[in-house]
């Protein structure tokens, strides 16, 4: 007990509040920046840990961390381009909330699955840490695959009004995926001699293009022009918690996706947050209202998305085994400050751990006011008449474009893919089938070609007992698409029946 209240004390000091605030605030500023994002914020923000004390650096880094991964979700509902590809999955819901005249409830639920999401695997990381890394180095390749094959079962739940132009459009995000080198062989694939295409389409211009190129040059070609969000609402909403509970289970679901997804090295929160968006989608309260502006969507992207903060953190300090260029920054920050993660780290620094858990929680609250006092500021940039504020939104696509690598290349991947978004738009063919793809592909792809070499290509191993999570996982994948496909049918009967 003297233990804990001494860490409490240790993160309540001036200059740590201080280092916490500052670094919620950036984080959640450079996190609403299309192209910037987390490992941006964090590289920014590590030169100023060196002068500071160990409880002081680690609680900056940990602020930075988990406000840009909530910061993506403003610009996502805002104006539909989401600052950081885990956001990407939060445009579904949050931007037609937005487009509704509800951009402050939109930022309401994503504030507090956020908040929520990242208290709960703070929590699961102070009890459970060592024990789930471990459990995280027993899932291996083959029980990705299977987990990545769920997760693309998701292109079935946002493929609105047509399922096969859903499954092409999925199709095309996988091949998306493919292009550049092969990691394994070291072959060039689809690049056509082009060596600004040897890394493969980046993700984060695909995504910038589809969504926010997309939206302008599709207003400009329906000369969608308005005088500006008149009616929109200035700040944030916090939802009542009646409303909350009535969608409880999403809200624990997505937080144990988050969670889990953030322990298993690789993976990452743009995973995670589409896991659980398909998951909501299959058995949320209000499934058949995704994708329209439902709140449940936002809670199932925000709340993953932000569980992954807390559960990514689980390998690194448990193991020393960062699971993404993010936690391997946070992992410097570690070591700058004499510190050696790894299976002693919990038993030799007992009340450095405890404060590293304090300011998690405090971090996450931050966050959350942070967001209510930013809030005002932020939705009165939607009452700029709209010419300027879709010349805003091209000028932040450009820059956001550029920035992600500091290739020009980049800006013509996001205006070729804004002028690709367009015109899925008009043929009315989804655009997120396209993004989980070109998400979830390499990882599928990866996993794919692993697990054959352990099985010396022999696929049916898969579904054998020798690997009975991969084979639930699959059998649940199979399930999805037979009781979508028997929907899908039983939909076509009725409607020839009624003509």
């Amino acid at each position: 007990m003297e233990m804990l209240v001494s860490s409490i004390w240790a993160v309540l000091q001036p200059d740590v509040i201080l280092a916490m605030a500052l670094g919620t605030i950036f984080g959640i500023i450079v996190g609403a920046l299309p192209g910037l994002g987390s490992i941006l914020a964090i590289t920014i923000a590590l030169p100023f840990t060196f002068a500071m004390g160990q409880v002081a650096a680690i609680s900056l880094v940990i602020a930075v961390y988990c406000s840009s991964v909530f910061g993506g979700s403003i610009s996502a509902i805002l104006i539909n381009t989401p600052g950081t590809p885990q956001s990407a999955a939060t445009c579904l819901d949050g931007y037609p909330m937005t487009r509704a005249g509800h951009a402050d409830a939109a930022l309401g639920w994503a504030a507090t699955a956020s908040l929520i999401g990242g208290l709960f695997s703070t929590v699961v990381l102070i009890f459970a840490a060592p024990r789930l890394a471990q459990f995280a180095l027993g899932f291996g390749a083959i029980e990705t695959f299977a987990l990545i094959t769920v997760a693309l079962t998701c292109i079935i739940g946002v493929a609105q009004g047509s399922l096969i132009k859903g499954l092409l459009a999925g199709v095309f995000g996988l091949f998306l995926s493919t292009v550049g080198i092969d990691q394994m062989t070291g072959q060039a694939r689809f690049t056509f001699d082009v060596f600004a295409m040897s890394n493969g389409f980046p993700l984060l211009p695909v995504i910038v293009g589809l969504f926010a190129f997309g939206e302008v040059f599709y207003r400009l070609g329906t000369k969608a022009v308005s005088a500006g969000e008149s009616g929109v609402r200035v700040g944030m909403k916090i939802p009542k918690l009646k409303e909350i509970m009535l969608r409880w289970k999403t809200v624990l679901r997505s937080c144990l996706i988050g969670t889990f997804v953030g322990i298993l090295p690789g993976t990452g929160a743009a995973t995670a947050s589409f896991i659980s968006y398909a998951e909501a989608k299959r058995s949320g309260r209000y499934r058949d209202k995704l994708g329209t502006g439902e709140p449940e969507g936002i809670i199932a992207a925000e709340a993953s998305n932000n569980g992954v903060t807390g559960g990514a953190l689980v390998p690194t300090l448990a193991l020393g085994i960062p699971g993404d260029p993010v936690t391997a920054l946070m992992m410097s920050a570690l070591i700058i400050q004499g510190i050696q993660p790894g299976v002693r780290l919990f038993s030799e620094n007992p009340g450095l751990m405890n404060s590293t858990f304090v300011a998690l929680i405090v971090c996450n609250i931050l966050m959350f006011v942070a967001a209510l006092v930013m809030a005002p500021i932020l939705t009165r940039t939607l009452r700029v008449p709209e010419p300027l504020l879709m010349t805003a939104v091209l000028v932040l696509s450009v820059v956001g474009s550029y920035g992600a690598s500091g290739r020009m290349f980049d800006v013509g991947v996001g205006i070729f893919f804004g002028i690709v978004g367009v015109a899925l738009r008009f043929l009315k063919v989804p655009i997120a089938p396209i993004v989980i793809g070109l998400v979830l592909g390499p990882i599928f792809e990866e996993s794919l070609r692993q697990g054959l070499i352990i099985t010396d290509n022999n696929f049916l191993s898969f579904m054998s007992l020798e690997y009975p999570l991969a084979m639930i996982l699959l059998l649940l994948a199979a399930s999805i698409v037979l009781v979508s496909a028997f929907r899908e049918t039983r939909k076509a009967l009725d409607y020839k029946k009624q003509k």
